[in-house]
C-alpha cells in the first residue's frame, strides 16, 4: 500500500511539471529572457505550493489511520484489510481530486497564452507527444533544483502579467498588413457609406415629392368625391320630391273615389230599402189574395177540424193511462 501511494505522489508531480517543459526546452536551445524565466519561475513555486500540500493532505490520512486505528498489538486479517480499503479510497479520493484540479490549471494557463496571442494573430501550437519525453523531464527537475532556487529574491510583478508585443521583422509586418487592410476596407466602408448617404437622400427627396403629389390627388379625389355626393344628394331629393307629388296625387284620387264609393253605397241602400218596402207591400196583398181564395178556406176548415181531433184523442189517452 505504501509503494502505491508513493507512486500515486510522483504521477502527481510529474502533472505539475508538464507544462514547464516547453519553458525549458526553449532555454536550452533557444534561451528565456528574463521575464519569461520569471514567469515559469513563478508558475514552479505555484506548482510546488500545491503538490507540498496535497502530500501534506495524504501524510495526514496515514497519522489518522494510525491515531484512530492502530491503538491494539494484534489485528486480524479482515481488519488489516478493512483500514487498508479505507485509507485506500481516502488516497484515491484526494490523488483523484489533486490530478484533476492539476489538469484544469494547466487548461486555464494554456488558455491566458493563447488569449494573449490572438490578440497579435498568432496560432500557437504544441506537441502532446513531447509531454514524456524523459529528458526534457530530467531537465525540468534539474532547472528546478538550480535556477528556481537562485532566484528566490527576484522581485515579483505586482500587475496582471500580458504578453508584451513582439518586434521580429514577421510579425511586425504581418501586424501592419493587417493595419493596412483594414484601413483599406475602412476606406472602402466609408465610401459606401456616402454612396448609401447620398442614395437615401434621394430617396427621401422623392418619397416627399410622392407624398407631395399622393396628397394633392387625394384633395382632388376628395373633392371629385365630394361633387358626386353633392349630385347623388341632388337626385335624390328630385326623387323624393317626384315621389312625394305621386303620393299626393294618389292620395288625392283614392279620396275621390272613395267618396264616389260612398255615395253610390248610399243610392244603393235607399234602392234597396224601397224594393224591400215594395216587397212587403207585395206579400202582404199576396197573403190578403190568398186568404181570399176558396182553396184557402177549405185548407183552414181542415186544419180546425184536425186539431179538434187532436185535443179528443188527447182526452182520451188521459183517461186510460193510469197516473202517476
Amino acid at each position: 500500500m505504501g509503494r502505491d501511494s508513493l507512486s500515486v505522489c510522483v504521477c502527481v508531480c510529474v502533472c505539475y511539471i508538464y507544462i514547464i517543459f516547453l519553458f525549458v526546452s526553449m532555454q536550452a536551445e533557444f534561451g528565456f529572457n528574463e521575464h519569461h524565466q520569471n514567469e515559469v519561475i513563478n508558475y514552479m513555486r505555484f506548482a510546488r505550493s500545491k503538490r507540498v500540500l496535497r502530500l501534506k493532505t495524504i501524510d495526514s490520512c496515514f497519522e489518522e489511520l494510525k491515531d484512530s486505528r492502530l491503538v491494539e498489538e494484534t489485528f486480524t486479517v479482515d481488519e488489516v484489510r478493512e483500514m487498508l480499503d479505507g485509507l485506500q479510497a481516502v488516497v484515491r479520493g484526494e490523488v483523484e481530486m489533486e490530478l484533476i484540479n492539476t489538469a484544469h490549471t494547466n487548461v486555464l494557463l494554456l488558455r491566458q497564452l493563447f488569449s494573449q496571442a490572438e490578440k497579435f494573430y498568432l496560432r500557437l501550437q504544441s506537441d502532446i507527444s513531447e509531454l514524456e519525453n524523459r529528458e526534457l523531464l530530467e531537465q525540468v527537475a534539474e532547472f528546478e533544483k538550480t535556477d528556481f532556487k537562485s532566484t528566490d529574491k527576484i522581485n515579483q510583478e505586482t500587475s496582471k502579467p500580458k504578453l508584451a508585443p513582439l518586434i521580429e521583422g514577421g510579425v511586425s509586418e504581418l501586424l501592419n498588413k493587417e493595419i493596412a487592410r483594414l484601413q483599406e476596407e475602412n476606406n472602402k466602408l466609408k465610401a459606401r457609406l456616402r454612396t448609401l448617404e447620398s442614395q437615401a437622400m434621394s430617396a427621401l427627396d422623392e418619397k416627399t415629392k410622392a407624398e407631395r403629389a399622393l396628397k394633392d390627388l387625394h384633395k382632388v379625389q376628395g373633392e371629385q368625391q365630394v361633387a358626386a355626393q353633392f349630385q347623388e344628394i341632388n337626385s335624390l331629393e328630385d326623387t323624393m320630391v317626384a315621389l312625394k307629388e305621386d303620393y299626393e296625387r294618389s292620395l288625392s284620387a283614392k279620396a275621390a273615389s272613395q267618396k264616389d264609393l260612398q255615395e253610390n253605397l248610399m243610392s244603393a241602400k235607399h234602392e234597396l230599402l224601397r224594393v224591400q218596402e215594395q216587397l212587403a207591400l207585395a206579400e202582404k196583398e199576396l197573403d190578403k189574395k190568398f186568404q181570399q181564395t176558396a182553396a184557402y178556406r177549405n185548407m183552414k176548415e181542415i186544419l180546425t177540424k184536425k186539431n179538434e181531433q187532436i185535443k179528443e184523442i188527447r182526452k182520451r189517452l188521459q183517461r186510460y193511462e193510469p197516473s202517476e
